[in-house]
């Protein structure tokens, strides 16, 4: 099931009521759009192909690789495909390793994404059994593309830096203070890591906006 906006709200009010700092950081920032992406083999290659460019970038590439090798890039054509082939479409070799060790897994039925295991843990060691896909990546495409509630993707910068600013911490979590911090908030902790992303993008703005000359 999707976060939905609904569901988000539902689960900061009750964050809210557990810890104070949610409710003053909602008054401040507000509720957050919900963010769903599809689930399936193209999400998660789509995430391999725009990892470190622009959004423009990415979609360039991905149209260049559709050109090469096929609409939707079948899983088995991916991974019978030339490196070179690949390669002339925009991606870096390291990526070609990467979305070839996607697609040879989906192909071969390693890694069926229509039945992810339902525990969280074991969902996140399945997909990073894959080449290129770590922790992070695991984690956003739970959360995002499966609706899992309960995703924390603590080792994120951004969400380390607004629950650090929103609980007053003296200085950064790192992933392992943030997972422990985070504890009480079961089974709310997707939508927690989706309201820190809300709002430091709030506060950038905000920031931005009081630098600007008058």
């Amino acid at each position: 099931m999707a976060l939905s906006a609904e569901r988000i709200r539902l689960c900061l009010d009750a964050l809210a009521d557990i810890e104070p700092a949610f409710a003053r950081a909602l008054d401040r920032a507000g509720y957050p759009e919900p963010r769903i992406r599809a689930p399936g083999y193209q999400t998660m290659l789509r995430t391999i192909v725009g990892q470190q460019v622009s959004v423009a970038a990415a979609a360039s590439i991905w149209a260049k690789l559709e050109a090469a090798v096929g609409s939707g890039l079948d899983p088995a054509a991916v991974a019978a495909a030339p490196d070179e082939l690949l390669r002339t479409a925009g991606l870096s070799r390291q990526k070609v390793s990467y979305a070839k060790s996607l697609a040879e897994h989906v192909a071969s039925g390693t890694l069926d994404l229509d039945a992810l295991p339902a525990d969280d843990e074991e969902a996140i060691a399945a997909l990073t059994a894959v080449k290129g896909v770590g922790r992070w990546s695991a984690e956003i495409y739970l959360l995002f593309a499966e609706g899992r509630g309960d995703i924390w993707p603590a080792g994120d910068l951004a969400v380390q830096i607004e629950i650090g600013r929103m609980l007053d911490l003296p200085e950064r979590p790192t992933e392992r203070a943030l997972r422990t911090v985070a504890e009480p908030w079961r089974p709310h902790r997707g939508a927690a890591a989706i309201f820190a992303w809300h709002g430091y993008a709030h506060r950038s703005a905000a920031e931005k906006t009081n630098k600007m000359p008058l």
